[in-house]
């Protein structure tokens, strides 16, 4: 049984592929220097390894066919490509060649173009894999890598935005892209959609409508097109394709789809000319290549799909699908050579018969130029000279003796040169090998389109082609068309209500707070409401970001200094009017008034999370004196109002009253009670104590059921502080003691604003007094 030797050559499987010899027996094989080859080969002197195959060759009465294609592989390896198709097509004259022995051959010629071109290295894409482990990129052709995307590109079709709808989380895709029953979930944040009323962004499609005028009316006439072609209204779709790509001719998708239309229309012609125009617009772009191979390939043109799917693999070189379709083609053409229906494939050397019929070879294996005898090399480095002379039917020596020609003009406008010119383009092989030698002499006649351009401008038309970017006309920039029509200045955070209708966040929920419906249309927004869903739009945020950048720094200083002076609580506090509050007490809150509902959330928005409480005053609109408090947390409900958890912090006095936005505000300062030593200090502990026993009395002698009330409401009485002076307000027990006992706000309010704790005990026995005899027995 025959040894296998490793070449290094893989299959896109990753599996080891070597060819085996037809008769690893015959006289002349040598297992010694095969093995020898082989190493040659792992360490990278290829030329060594051909040298061997040469001479083994030359030792056999009949070429063998695996022998020849381990040497067409290594010759390939070595970057001797003219010589690695003869050994090649010596080994179809013996067998047809199949597509999973090519593909050496196939890589090689693709990474010598990426080696030979600086702009294929620097965009090659990343190998996606699917869940399913297969290339990502073989489902569609494309990868998300294909091409980036302007701020006004739908992440889903990749096009100009058609009639923008924002959803839920803040992004913004066509309407007809969301209507597609497999989009579940949002592309850029994974967000589950819901896609129930989703209507047009009225700002952004107005917007749009402006800037990309004859993009957006393209971009509807394409979708037309695409709900024609659905229908199979072919005809009728292809009349809206054509005036879509009238308006905007450099549309590379719009030509890409046109294009798959006319193939589906079995219009081939029309395909390969939209292919080469979309190949000319994106040079890098490997769905254009891909593409037009395609095209190409059902047009009857292989030699040239060939070359397309070269520079397929060029620029994906993890393309699979790609690599077999290239394989493929190149067994055919290598395999035509031969064929022909009256004479069977002939062994090698051939035998007599075909030096009088010429059979016309395919054009790439047609413009091959001579391969050239190298200096130093002996007969046996082509199979051309084997030790006993050729007969002229021989197909290599065919090949000889034919010079190169051009592409057939007659192919038609999108014809391009033929695999030789690809070859012929291939520079020396990289550096490093071990043994040297001279170069095929090949024709430098492929030019890729980015080679036309000099570095300069390369980068340039890079940017333009691939990055699909839009030139917005600054005459048409208006800051104008990005205010809000509820504060009438530039959106700040810009939320888009289910309506399609913009405004700031804090315009709307100010909106809110009074009207479950749109400012602008009246639509009911309690769901909107209910669910708090308030996403900016991203879009809107790096429009202004990108283009108004000015305004926007403008309008963020005008919010931070509104913010800064809200936040200071001191020159202006927001007060609630309501009820008595206590430092150290819980005070809970049903907010429902929409002036309470902006205060809330501004003092939440602050992050000061404080505001002053007090009483009503029928002469100035509130006492005094009240007390700051704490918010711990807030629960909405669906129609807007909310339960507020507050508790009291410390004591202030009211300097000044004023109002803001409808809820009132003061000027205050902060009360702390005075301190006392000596004596005073002495005879203050023990007022301390006696009065905190006659509470304790107090309360343990009431109902069971008033002191459930008291305990569900505001807990234990608290414990006695060994340093009643320790807190600014006085002691916790205080407090509560004052908030629990039978007394009217007026009363409370004058104990509250007391700064000796001295007097505020003595105030607070004399309560205790009170209520324990007016208690009923």
């Amino acid at each position: 049984m025959e040894k296998k030797m490793e070449t290094g050559i893989r299959s896109h499987q990753g599996e080891l592929y070597v060819h085996p010899l037809s008769n690893p027996g015959a006289a002349g094989i040598c297992p010694e220097m095969l093995e020898v080859a082989e190493e040659a080969n792992r360490a990278g002197d290829f030329n060594l390894a051909v040298e061997i195959y040469s001479s083994q060759l030359a030792d056999l009465q009949q070429p063998d066919r695996g022998l020849c294609l381990r040497k067409a592989d290594s010759l390939a390896r070595a970057g001797r490509i003219s010589e690695a198709l003869d050994s090649y097509c010596t080994a179809a004259s013996i067998g047809k060649l199949r597509p999973e022995e090519l593909p050496l051959l196939v890589e090689t010629i693709a990474r010598t173009l990426r080696e030979k071109e600086p702009y294929i290295t620097g965009t090659l894409n990343v190998h996606v894999k699917s869940s399913s482990g297969e290339d990502a990129i073989e489902s569609n052709g494309e990868s998300d890598d294909d091409e980036a995307l302007d701020l006004f590109s739908c992440r889903l079709c990749k096009c100009l935005l058609h009639e923008p709808t924002t959803v839920e989380c803040g992004h913004t895709f066509c309407k007809c892209c969301l209507d597609d029953d497999s989009v579940n979930s949002c592309v850029q944040c994974k967000q589950q959609l819901n896609k129930n009323g989703l209507r047009l962004n009225v700002v952004l499609s107005g917007l749009l409508d402006k800037l990309f005028a004859t993009e957006s009316k393209a971009r509807k006439l394409w979708i037309e097109g695409e709900v024609l072609w659905k229908t199979q209204n072919l005809s009728d779709a292809l009349e809206k394709y054509d005036a879509a790509v009238d308006l905007v001719p450099s549309s590379g998708r719009l030509l890409h789809q046109r294009a798959e239309l006319h193939m589906e229309m079995r219009n081939f012609r029309q395909a390969v000319q939209d292919a080469n125009s979309l190949c000319r617009i994106k040079p890098l772009w490997t769905k254009a290549h891909y593409l037009k191979a395609t095209a190409l390939r059902k047009a009857g043109r292989n030699d040239e799909a060939l070359q397309e799917y070269f520079m397929c693999v060029a620029l994906k070189p993890d393309w699979t699908k790609v690599k077999l379709e290239a394989q493929k083609i190149l067994g055919e053409l290598f395999s035509s050579v031969f064929e022909n229906e009256d004479i069977p494939t002939p062994l090698y050397p051939l035998q007599g018969g075909l030096a009088t019929r010429l059979i016309k070879p395919p054009t790439f294996l047609r413009s091959l130029s001579p391969p050239t005898q190298r200096p130093g090399s002996s007969s046996q480095d082509s199979e051309l000279s084997v030790r006993k002379s050729a007969p002229i039917d021989d197909p290599s020596s065919r090949l000889s003796v034919l010079t190169p020609t051009k592409s057939d003009p007659a192919a038609g406008e999108g014809s391009t040169k033929s695999l030789a010119g690809v070859l012929n383009a291939l520079p020396a092989p990289p550096g490093g090998l071990k043994r040297k030698h001279s170069s095929d002499g090949l024709l430098e006649n492929f030019n890729p389109p980015f080679k036309l351009y000099r570095p300069d401008e390369a980068s340039t038309f890079q940017a333009a082609t691939m990055c699909g970017g839009r030139v917005v006309p600054s005459e048409l920039l208006d800051s104008g068309d990005l205010e809000c029509s509820l504060c009438m200045r530039l959106f700040y955070e810009p939320v888009a209500t289910p309506c399609g209708h913009t405004f700031c966040l804090k315009c709307l929920e100010r909106c809110l707070d009074h009207n479950p419906n749109c400012p602008l249309c009246k639509e009911n927004l309690s769901e909107y409401l209910a669910t708090r869903g308030y996403s900016k739009t991203l879009l809107m945020e790096e429009v202004l970001l990108c283009y108004f950048a000015v305004e926007l720094a403008e309008r963020r200083k005008i919010h931070e200094e509104e913010m800064k002076e809200l936040s200071n609580l001191n020159q202006e506090v927001p007060i609630f009017v309501c009820t008595m509050a206590f430092p150290t007490i819980p005070c809970p809150l049903h907010v429902f008034e929409p002036r309470y509902r902006l205060m809330i959330r501004r003092s939440m928005e602050t992050g000061t999370r404080q505001f002053g409480m007090c009483i009503a005053d029928e002469l100035k609109g509130f006492a005094d004196y009240g007390c700051m408090l704490q918010v711990r947390d807030v629960k909405f409900f669906p129609d807007g109002r909310s339960v507020v958890d507050t508790i009291g912090v410390s004591r202030f006095k009211v300097l000044s009253h004023s109002q803001r936005d409808g809820y009132n505000t003061a000027k205050i300062e902060y009360l702390e009670d005075k301190k006392v030593e000596g004596e005073e200090l002495v005879e203050l502990l023990k007022l301390h104590d006696s009065v905190y026993e006659q509470a304790n009395n107090w309360f343990t002698s009431l109902k069971d059921n008033m002191k459930s009330q008291i305990l569900s409401h505001f807990g234990h009485l608290p414990s006695k502080d060994p340093n009643p002076q320790a807190s600014p307000s006085g002691p916790a027990w205080s407090w509560w003691l004052l908030a629990v006992l039978p007394l009217e706000n007026r009363a409370q309010l004058t104990i509250l604003a007391m700064t000796s704790l001295k007097d505020r005990l003595i105030a607070i026995r004399r309560v205790l007094i009170f209520v324990t005899r007016k208690r009923p027995r």
